[in-house]
């Protein structure tokens, strides 16, 4: 099994990648293969809603989405990491997740799914609230842990001296871990859930438009 890490920070090195690497030794422990994509730092432009993904089948501008895309597809599980920016995640990788969730076609359905996110002090909320979204519109379990997946840090390694946020991130890929393997025995034994076609139900009624 595997997980797709996507890391929303522009620094290598920084705090987010502690909290990424002690998420990646544990999955590891629990035979759970990883791979991450280090994007906070690339040019990915957002979504300009031309829909010319329904056609082609992949996002129109063919850069670092496209390639996640196909990963995200094989993996398992998926959890992105950003760093707190005015109580929000990395634009890059904001750009980066509508284009990826929207362009993409394939079944997402019980893809386990988690956000970790990386402050100062403040903020760490609203942002793990915003990419968890992503997640819950797509079919995608959320795992869970034992705090909200938050790590507190300024300067580069001081995340590694919270060790609430460390426990956090091993509690969250033990749980990740078991419900991914989980869902791949339930899977075998049940299927996937009973889906139904999709019902838009617009607030704006085109009918009513046409008579004013």
């Amino acid at each position: 099994m595997k997980v797709l890490i996507l890391n929303g920070s522009p620094r290598m090195n920084g705090n987010t990648s502690i909290a990424v690497t002690e998420l990646i030794k544990t999955f590891a422990a629990e035979e759970i293969a990883s791979e991450v994509c280090q994007i906070g730092s690339k040019n990915i432009r957002g979504c300009i809603a031309c829909n010319r993904c329904e056609t082609l089948g992949h996002c129109v501008f063919d850069d670092e989405v496209n390639a996640i895309a196909a990963k995200f597809q094989e993996a398992d599980g998926l959890i992105v990491a950003s760093p707190v920016y005015y109580a929000s995640a990395n634009a890059t990788l904001i750009a980066c997740l509508d284009r990826l969730f929207y362009s993409t076609q394939f079944d997402k359905t019980m893809k386990v799914g988690a956000s970790v996110v990386i402050a100062r002090r403040g903020g760490c909320s609203a942002t793990f609230d915003e990419l968890n979204k992503y997640f819950t519109i797509s079919g995608m379990p959320v795992a869970s842990s034992s705090y909200w997946n938050s790590v507190h840090g300024t300067a580069a390694g001081e995340a590694a001296w919270d060790a609430e946020g460390m426990l956090t991130m091993r509690t969250l890929a033990r749980n990740m871990s078991f419900l991914m393997k989980s869902i791949a025995l339930g899977k075998e034994k049940y299927g996937l859930p009973e889906t139904e076609p999709w019902q838009p139900t617009h607030f704006i009624r085109a009918d009513l438009a046409e008579q004013n």
